[in-house]
């Protein structure tokens, strides 16, 4: 268990984070150019996925450093401004966030069917019936993604190609923040929450399988914490378990939503059409809030999310957030 309060850039608040232009980054000059002649190939095979494009040299160098900086001891988000998609077709977009998302981590899958370019829109679900909220229009609440997987993803990626008739702000919280407050405030409930709690998958995972997983809601290990939380995955978890939660656990549960709910704590925006959202995905905890689509359906909100993970070797698949 961490028990210092961490000081540093990762612990900021709404009035310390400042304004969003100063979390918003251009796109390296050059990169754009650089990826023409790899995308005009693809184009010539229109039945090649974008999943199936090979990578261009380099690692995050150069000019994508800072940003890889101010993911991992910054402030641990950023928005990149812009895949142009005035100048480019829908399946361009998706193969430029692809290569884009090359720059800062691994591609990872994101369900059970091996998805790395996954559409979040709304499709109709019913979270009540077991649907993940990313394919619903109702509030996410702030969560990480794939709380309950074997595998954090490092990095969430979120490429905006059209935002909601009315609502879907995106807000951001950072999880040191939480656990500052948490330790300042309430140190018994936070060693609570460095225990298991059950997580519902769901129906994420494979044929013998459990459709429950236990984690601890933050975890620190070699000076990095972790936080994994979806507040409803957790309840219906525990149902799904046979596993009453108990008092202790249900108030750690409750200050911790508490405090998600102070305003002064988050920051909220609106990405653009083409504009790339970059989060850490250990630390911090993002929510889309509700929204209304249009009644066109070339007009309706759709996203792009891509899963990152920093590591060489092959991760155990992610499961959906």
């Amino acid at each position: 268990m961490l028990t210092e309060p961490i000081r540093d850039d990762r612990a900021w608040t709404r009035q310390t984070v400042g304004e969003e232009p100063s979390w918003t980054a251009q796109l390296p000059a050059g990169w754009l150019d650089s990826t023409r002649d790899l995308l005009s190939g693809h184009e010539k095979d229109p039945g090649r996925p974008v999943t199936a494009l090979p990578v261009p040299p380099g690692d995050g160098c150069g000019d994508w450093q800072p940003l890889r900086a101010t993911l991992d001891r910054g402030r641990g988000f950023v928005v990149l401004d812009r895949i142009p998609l005035d100048r480019c077709s829908p399946s361009r977009a998706r193969a430029l966030f692809r290569l884009l998302g090359h720059m800062f981590g691994r591609p990872v899958t994101q369900d059970v069917a091996g998805t790395l370019l996954f559409d979040v829109k709304d499709k109709g679900y019913d979270v009540t019936q077991g649907a993940r909220f990313s394919g619903t229009t109702v509030e996410s609440s702030f969560h990480t993604d794939n709380a309950f997987g074997e595998a954090v993803p490092n990095l969430v990626g979120l490429l905006c190609l059209r935002p909601a008739l009315e609502g879907g702000q995106s807000q951001l919280i950072s999880a040191f923040t939480l656990h500052n407050l948490l330790l300042d405030r309430h140190a018994d409930l936070l060693r609570c929450l460095y225990q298991p709690f059950c997580f519902d998958r769901r129906g994420e995972f494979l044929q013998g399988e459990s459709p429950v997983s236990r984690h601890p809601v933050f975890s620190w290990a070699s000076g990095e914490l972790t936080m994994r939380y979806l507040h409803y995955y957790i309840e219906v978890g525990h149902r799904k378990a046979g596993r009453l939660l108990s008092q202790r656990q249900l108030r750690a549960l409750e200050v911790l939503k508490e405090l998600l709910r102070l305003p002064e704590l988050r920051v909220e925006f609106r990405l653009r059409p083409g504009q790339v959202l970059l989060t850490n995905n250990h630390w911090i905890l993002h929510n889309r809030t509700g929204f209304t689509d249009s009644p066109r359906p070339q007009e309706r909100r759709h996203y792009v999310r891509l899963w990152l993970s920093r590591r060489r070797q092959p991760d155990p698949a992610c499961r959906i957030p």
